[in-house]
C-alpha cells in the first residue's frame, strides 16, 4: 500500500521561507514525474511545479518562478520543496502527487498517490 506524507508547512511572515518535503512509502519518487500542487482558500487546485523522473527537468507555475525550487533525494527516497519571498497568495494546502497517466505536468488528473497535504500560510 502506498502511502505519501507532506510536511514541512507552517506560519511563515511575508518575505520569508520554508522548505516542504514529501516521502513515500511503497513508491520510488525516481520513478514518476513528481509534483508539487495546491489549493487556497475557495480556490482550484492548481500545479505549482514539477520534477521529471529522467534527466530531472524542472517545471514551475509562472507565479512561483525564481522563487520556489523543486528537488529530490533519490536516497532518501524525498521530493523537495524549497519556497523563498513567500508571499501571501502563497497561502494553500500543499500536496505532492506522481504523474501515473501522460500529459501536461499542470494536469492534476493525470496524478495519484496524493498525500494529505501540509497547510503553508504567509501573514502580511
Amino acid at each position: 500500500q502506498v502511502q505519501v506524507v507532506e510536511s514541512g508547512g507552517g506560519l511563515v511572515q511575508a518575505g520569508g521561507s520554508l522548505r516542504l518535503s514529501c516521502t513515500a512509502n511503497g513508491l520510488t519518487l525516481q520513478r514518476y514525474r513528481m509534483a508539487w500542487f495546491r489549493q487556497g482558500p475557495g480556490k482550484n487546485r492548481e500545479a505549482v511545479s514539477a520534477l521529471s523522473q529522467v534527466g530531472q527537468i524542472t517545471q514551475y507555475a509562472d507565479s512561483v518562478l525564481g522563487r520556489f525550487y523543486i528537488s529530490r533525494d533519490d536516497a532518501k527516497n524525498t521530493l523537495y520543496l524549497q519556497m523563498n519571498s513567500l508571499k501571501p497568495e502563497d497561502t494553500a494546502m500543499y500536496y505532492c502527487a506522481a504523474q501515473v497517466v501522460a500529459g501536461n505536468w499542470y494536469e492534476a488528473d493525470k496524478y495519484a498517490y496524493w498525500g494529505q497535504g501540509t497547510q503553508v500560510t504567509v501573514s502580511s
